[in-house]
């Protein structure tokens, strides 16, 4: 699941400063970016090998997301002589952040990292990550960027310049356990849209259960914005819209539905980890969560005995949905040696063949149309139903938004909604204004 993000636009400024008295992020002994065979022209064994180029790969998330990560990894490696990459986990995303943040200030960050989408934008203009576009030009018939899926390119590019690959990427669908449904004689193919997930919430609160367990997290919230008709910020980025009719309704709809009973919205650090313990105790019909959690929820499902179907996020106006997860990026104090192994290095990892083996192994989208129309997926969807609910609500997706002070204000939105939830005193507008009046102060910088 895609996770919040806490990055403070004067902490990336700290790290720039930082970093111009780092290390020039150099490994020894990596000069060798051609030799693979251990041969002179003559055809002769040398009689001094090259010495691998070793470079870091740093992660976020454990699990199945990890299995997956590792398991392409060791292919990689296993897979040609010249390059040795060693990944390493680093906790949720914003563990990741931070800590590449300081070992880039350290002179010492990974050549590779995983980088969730709203946050390109902090290390692309801060100086942190090497721009992709000239990589992507000179090999454009093997990576084939037009191959990528147009849904989720939104988030790749920097004022105009390439910075990151699609790689484990998502978007938040509705999870149904449809065994409740049935047994509360609702039907399963619904509900549709927020007036649906109202009524059957109430026919489940009639049962002893709750429609519901949310937790008021930013990537839900941007999507009900998106279904509304209205968008988190200005076109231009400087100043909030949230706080408009349209970004207000999320709000209001779920402050009713929450003060009734019809859901419930934990707050604090274990609010995700609530809402999936509902679910798999069967004590909520629903949940909103990453695409990433297919694969792990059919097994939760099965063990407890309930089938799993997933399905769009409830339309309000229309459908709509962010997208989110994460894209492989590669940072800019490398060696010219370790640039060149990190390319390769990502461009295997964002292969057809590996968005397909991550997709089936763990949930996240397809990256590549390639992907999506190939046989293998087509079966895959046809007998897991479930994994291709994500790919079609891409027909609805936009991008995050990308600006530097983004991961702040997305702060400040998270804590104005919950106030505003949790205050019977507070009123969602007053509380979306007041988030505004911070917001602005951050995005006119």
């Amino acid at each position: 699941m895609v996770k919040k993000l806490a990055l403070l636009t004067l902490t990336v400024m700290m790290v720039v400063v930082l970093a111009a008295c780092g290390a020039n992020g150099k490994n020894e002994g990596t000069t060798n970016t051609t030799g693979s065979t251990g041969s002179n022209k003559s055809g002769a064994a040398d009689p001094s090998p090259a010495k691998k180029i070793t470079i870091k790969y740093w992660y976020a998330f454990g699990e199945k997301i990890e299995e997956a990560k590792q398991n392409m990894v060791k292919e990689f490696n296993a897979s040609q002589d010249r390059i040795e990459v060693i990944a390493e986990h680093q906790g949720n995303y914003d563990d990741l952040h931070a800590k590449v943040q300081a070992a880039f200030a350290a002179g010492d960050a990974p050549a590779v990292t995983d980088l969730e989408i709203a946050s390109t934008g902090v290390f692309a203009r801060s100086g942190m990550l090497q721009e992709l576009t000239a990589f992507a030009d000179r090999d454009k018939d093997k990576v084939q960027l037009d191959d990528f899926n147009p849904g989720l390119m939104g988030n790749a590019y920097v004022d105009g310049k390439l910075y990151g690959l699609p790689f484990m990427r998502s978007t938040p669908i509705l999870y149904k356990n449809i065994t409740l449904l049935k047994s509360v004689g609702l039907d399963p193919e619904g509900p549709k849209s927020w007036d649906e997930l109202e009524q059957y919430s109430r026919v489940l609160k009639e049962n002893g259960k709750i429609g519901m367990t949310l937790p008021a997290d930013i990537w839900f919230y941007e999507g009900l914005v998106a279904q509304s008709g209205g968008t988190i910020l200005s076109e231009d980025g400087k100043a909030a819209a949230f706080n408009s009719p349209e970004g207000v309704a999320p709000v209001e709809f779920w402050k009713k539905l929450a003060s009734e009973g019809l859901i419930k919205i934990p707050v604090g650090d274990e609010a995700g980890a609530t809402a999936d313990k509902d679910w798999a105790n069967q004590m909520s019909a629903f949940k909103f969560a990453s695409t990433a959690g297919v694969s792990g929820s059919l097994e939760i499902a099965k063990g407890n005995g309930f089938e799993l179907m997933t399905a769009f996020m409830p339309a309000n106006k229309s459908y709509g949905v962010p997208t989110g997860g994460c894209q492989l990026v590669m940072t800019s104090k490398s060696s010219d040696e370790e640039k060149e192994a990190a390319w390769e290095f990502i461009t295997f990892m964002t292969s057809k063949e590996n968005t397909i083996y991550q997709h089936k192994y763990v949930g996240y989208l397809p990256t590549r149309m390639s992907a999506v129309e190939s046989d293998e997926i087509k079966a895959h969807f046809e007998a897991f139903p479930q994994y291709k609910v994500a790919v079609d609500q891409l027909e609805f997706a936009r991008p995050r938004p990308m600006e530097t002070s983004y991961p702040e204000v997305a702060k400040i939105i998270k804590e104005a909604i919950e106030k505003a939830i949790l205050d019977p005193k507070v009123a969602p507008q007053d509380a979306m204004n007041a988030a505004a009046e911070k917001a602005n102060k951050l995005l006119s910088k």
